[in-house]
């Protein structure tokens, strides 16, 4: 039925254009592979999808035939067929490529990706010459007079726009690709009427293009080696800092190139900005003495410029080095990091490594755990996805209801994490909540219960972004409230931030 359906609807008019039919291949290597694929050019206009197919079926089983068309359904003198297998394709080649369709002598040659194309073309061989520079004066019988010494000529012709003048180039056709290097090695530089004229090889619109991208990229990286040192990136700027008070700011340390704050469509800073010095030590020094540096009651970012694909790159890798690697749970015992309740026991814990639904249900309705920020893994960068949050999670009723004193059922507790945890190094503690029997040992999160200090905490919230922002201030206020109010201490603290 498949068959049938392939040989009946193929290049039956669908909506005024035909449609094409042909089986199903679910495995991407097969369709690109281009195996059996051949590519035919100069065809004569009056040829559609079906007079290709008919041509060129004799040769073998046709498993794709596609007519390039424009939108009007015109055909654009081109279209591609592929085979089966090789050989069918091979044996097309052989017999049509040169032949006579219409009338017209037809190109079939093997198909090519655009990138083979261009790295496959000799751009030694041609003979296409391309003129620039052209004086507005310039006819095609100029031309063909300027070229023709230089060997027998196909086609001259200037550019013109749509109300006839020229647009100050043009094409010159040799027959001959040696007479057209000639042309290009004698003409390219010499001045006729007053102007210079540029001769060279015509190019394909794609291949100019991706010279000119080559050459623009080429530029940018000079430029960003050349500078890459002189450069500096500002950000957390307050929005009333202009151009000029931003040089005022970093012109002690030396000579300011150039200073820029840069501003939305609608002119509002975005916080950040440019400045660039003479030397690198200038910059470097600028860097040292003002990254931290609070400015109009915000601490200053200030580093070394890059490009938004370097720090993209920079950025991955910092990541995946800090982010936490799953330990194996070990033989020995582990402490729960919190104590078993009764009805309406508060209890603390902290947000950090642990995965989701870690935390095993305890007895005892009425209990409430709250998650405080508070935690941060090893004293290095806090990345992203350490999320501060303070929440309240309502567990079920469990086995202590009815019991005497609120005491839930023994059982074996399930610890938090099930991996080791290297906190910064703060000494925390458990507030005992009301109906618990017994004190909580503190947990002991190391031996360094200081604060960051003032200046580091700056110059960190200044890189961060406000999810760390968010967990830094919480990690340096907790200890602080807890001196103040050590019941509340966990309360107060997400209130506070």
């Amino acid at each position: 039925d498949a068959a049938r359906a392939i040989q009946e609807l193929n290049y039956v008019p669908l909506y005024g254009k035909p449609i094409r039919v042909m089986y199903s291949h679910r495995d991407p290597s097969v369709r690109r592979s281009g195996a059996g694929n051949i590519f035919i050019k100069n065809l004569d206009l009056a040829i559609d999808h079906k007079a290709l197919h008919d041509t060129f079926s004799t040769f073998g089983n046709i498993v794709s035939c596609k007519l390039a068309v424009d939108p009007s359904g015109q055909s654009k003198g081109y279209g591609f067929v592929q085979y089966a297998n090789e050989e069918s394709a091979q044996k097309a080649i052989e017999q049509l490529n040169g032949m006579l369709l219409n009338d017209k002598q037809v190109y079939v040659g093997p198909f090519l990706r655009r990138q083979e194309r261009d790295t496959s073309a000799n751009k030694t061989i041609f003979t296409n010459v391309y003129v620039k520079n052209l004086g507005e004066s310039t006819t095609d019988d100029d031309l063909m007079n300027a070229f023709s010494e230089y060997g027998k000529i196909t086609s001259a012709v200037v550019m013109k726009d749509g109300d006839g003048k020229s647009k100050g180039f043009g094409f010159v056709n040799f027959e001959n690709a040696d007479n057209a290097a000639r042309a290009v090695e004698s003409l390219n530089g010499h001045k006729f009427d007053d102007k210079e004229w540029y001769v060279g090889r015509a190019q394909k619109k794609s291949e100019r293009e991706t010279e000119l991208r080559v050459r623009y990229e080429q530029n940018l990286k000079e430029a960003a080696d050349k500078f890459q040192s002189s450069n500096l990136y500002v950000k957390n700027l307050d929005p009333t800092i202009s151009d000029e008070k931003l040089k005022e700011i970093f012109s002690p340390f030396g000579t300011v190139t150039s200073c820029k704050v840069m501003r939305d469509p609608n002119g509002i800073s975005k916080g950040s900005g440019f400045v660039a010095f003479s030397t690198p030590e200038e910059a470097t020094e600028a860097m040292t003495e003002l990254s931290g540096k609070m400015i109009e009651s915000k601490p200053l970012y200030v580093a070394i410029a890059q490009r938004k694909e370097d720090r993209r790159v920079r950025l991955q890798a910092q990541f995946s080095q800090v982010r936490p690697v799953a330990m194996p749970p070990s033989a020995g015992p582990r402490m729960p990091i919190f104590p078993p309740g009764g009805p309406g026991i508060g209890q603390q814990m902290f947000y950090g490594q642990a995965p989701p639904n870690m935390i095993p249900p305890q007895g005892g309705y009425g209990y409430q755990q709250q998650l405080v920020p508070g935690m941060r893994p090893g004293g290095g960068p806090v990345p992203n996805f350490f999320m501060p949050m303070v929440q309240q999670q309502q567990q079920r009723p469990g086995g202590g209801r009815g019991r005497p004193g609120g005491m839930q059922q023994s059982q074996p507790q399930v610890p938090m994490m099930q991996h080791q945890m290297h906190p910064r190094g703060r000494m925390y503690r458990f507030p005992q909540g009301r109906g618990s029997g017994g004190d909580v040992p503190p947990y002991d999160m190391g031996n360094n219960n200081l604060p960051l200090p003032v200046g580091a905490l700056a110059s960190n919230l200044a890189n961060a972004s406000p999810e760390q922002q968010r967990t830094l201030l919480g990690e340096n206020l907790y200890p602080l409230v807890e001196q103040l109010e050590a019941e509340s201490a966990a309360k107060v603290t997400g209130m506070l931030l």
